[in-house]
């Protein structure tokens, strides 16, 4: 079944193993604004990039295992999307709750997760039915959840970089 989509899976993975990696190079450069204050922050947008990221990843290697029945794939999908689809909302609310955020946040952080677990339950629900149409399905959610990914990454980072300059600008205190 999932034969002709092992590049596609191979490579969606090598992406985001690596992408995780260059997240946590930058994490460690930018430990010092990591404080008990920015917690909440951390949580709310640091967390949901790795754990996106660790989602695509988990997502190519079930892709990868040999000899799968569609069933097998499908259920595992369907387990890991309901558990993703319920911390993506978790997310979602700690994301609107936030008042610095903005409708890019909203999107990025919140809403198009959640579309994206969703349309992988969709795709699982097609596999263990019998359309191998839900492969569509699932490559273009994982797809957009790699894409939205890269951009909350880059978001992030700039924000990090951002509140790391004004504590080095800052005046020192009397």
């Amino acid at each position: 079944m999932l034969e002709g989509w092992h590049e596609f899976y191979a490579l969606l993975g090598t992406a985001a193993a690596a992408l995780v990696a260059l997240l946590f190079v930058a994490a460690s450069i930018g430990a010092n604004i990591f404080t008990p204050e920015t917690t909440g922050a951390t949580r709310t947008y640091m967390s949901p990039v790795v754990f996106h990221y660790t989602n695509i990843l988990f997502l190519s290697l079930i892709a990868l295992i040999p000899n799968q029945t569609p069933a097998w794939f499908g259920a595992t999908i369907a387990i890991a999307a309901l558990a993703s689809l319920a911390y993506s909302v978790f997310i979602c609310v700690r994301v609107v709750r936030h008042s610095f955020s903005d409708v890019a946040d909203y999107m990025g952080y919140g809403l198009v997760p959640l579309l994206c677990y969703g349309a992988a339950l969709v795709a699982a629900w097609l596999l263990l039915t019998g359309r191998e149409f839900g492969l569509d399905v699932l490559a273009g959610a994982a797809l957009l959840l790699l894409v939205v990914n890269i951009r909350n990454a880059w978001d992030l980072m700039l924000s990090l970089s951002r509140h790391n300059a004004e504590k080095v600008n800052r005046p020192p205190s009397p």
